[in-house]
């Protein structure tokens, strides 16, 4: 398995890292938004985990990048995982087609799961932190 980590913080790519389900697996890490495309083309990852306020470029931008070119053609298709800061930016994450994401604070337990899930090809909503639904009155 090939894991893409991009994230400009030490703490977030060290505890992604340790929660990959493979203990074997190959880890590429990036700091930079605009290095994740460049990393693409050297290898081709099974999943991108791309957090959402990576400097240089956002998480957003990045990930609507990575579909557009895969779109296109210019790139091969990549599951990708995002990392949010809120539970607000969940509306960012469907807006750029990310097949899953998790809400920060992360913790390994959710950080795997989410993992394996998208590289089941099935998508992953994380419902920490989601208000209760309450019900109208009829």
């Amino acid at each position: 398995m090939n894991v893409l980590i991009a994230s400009d913080s030490a703490t977030v790519r060290s505890l992604v890292r340790e929660s990959v389900p493979d203990p074997s697996a190959t880890v590429v890490e990036v700091t930079r938004g605009v290095e994740v495309v460049p990393a693409i083309q050297k290898q081709t990852p099974d999943i991108a985990i791309i957090d959402l306020q990576i400097g240089k470029m956002g998480g957003m931008a990045v990930c609507q990048e990575l579909h557009l070119e895969a779109g296109a053609g210019r790139l091969p298709g990549v599951r990708i995982l995002m990392l949010l800061d809120r539970r607000a930016d969940v509306f960012l994450a469907r807006r750029s087609h990310a097949e899953g994401w998790v809400v920060k604070p992360l913790d390994p337990i959710r950080l795997g799961r989410a993992m394996r899930e998208v590289l089941a090809g099935r998508r992953y909503d994380d419902e920490s932190y989601r208000p209760p639904t309450v019900p109208l009155p009829t």
